[in-house]
């Protein structure tokens, strides 16, 4: 099975090739909604997830429209913490080196183990065929306060950007969380990213 590791070791090479790219300086755009991430231009996508495209190059080519936030009911919040807690309680954290042999493999959960972007991967999957769309459910990389990379998923919903992550239990707003929030998935286009902004008024070109 390879090593076991805690969860809070894993996802130390997210960070290898996660530097954003060099791109013209925008201002920063956010949604509308209170509690939403503010996000910049196009950035680059991150190594382990561009590889991941060319293994599974119909997940990675889906565009949408504008579509609106998921409404943050009492069922939509129950079904959040029931996936997050279905499947943190479900996988084995086990590094991608332990497992694939390389630092980065983005993968669905091989058997019932994986790091943290194989939870991510898993919990988007799932609330997508509860019928979410992918549109409002972005794979997410944050810097963690130890510095280490690491990856969550975010909700998009009418009451803020949620994260669903697999050292905790709790669905928290983005900005409950503690991380650095550094890039996520576009909601038009399953195979572009987009550099987030924790303060509005912060261009893109400052972000590193």
């Amino acid at each position: 099975m390879g090593l076991v590791i805690p969860r809070a070791w894993l996802c130390a090479g997210l960070l290898i090739g996660l530097m954003i790219s060099a791109t013209p300086m925008e201002k920063a755009s956010a949604d509308a909604v209170p509690g939403a991430m503010a996000t910049g231009q196009r950035t680059s996508i991150p190594v382990g997830y561009m590889e991941f495209c060319r293994r599974q190059t119909a997940e990675c080519r889906i565009r949408s429209g504008k579509i609106p936030p998921v409404l943050m009911t009492s069922g939509m919040e129950d079904k959040l913490a029931s996936v997050t807690k279905l499947v943190n309680r479900s996988i084995k954290p086990v590094s991608d080196f332990a497992v694939h042999g390389t630092m980065e493999f983005w993968s669905y959960p091989v058997g019932a183990i994986g790091d943290c972007e194989d939870y991510v991967l898993l919990k988007r999957q799932m609330l997508n065929l509860e019928g979410i769309s992918l549109s409002n459910l972005l794979i997410t990389v944050v810097r963690k306060k130890d510095g280490e990379g690491h990856a969550v998923l975010t909700v998009k919903t009418d009451k803020g950007d949620y994260v669903l992550d697999n050292l905790n239990d709790d669905v928290k707003l983005w900005s409950e969380t503690g991380y650095r929030f550094l890039k996520r998935q576009s909601s038009t286009h399953t195979g572009r990213w987009v550099a987030i902004l924790e303060h509005p008024d912060v261009l893109v070109g400052a972000v590193d």
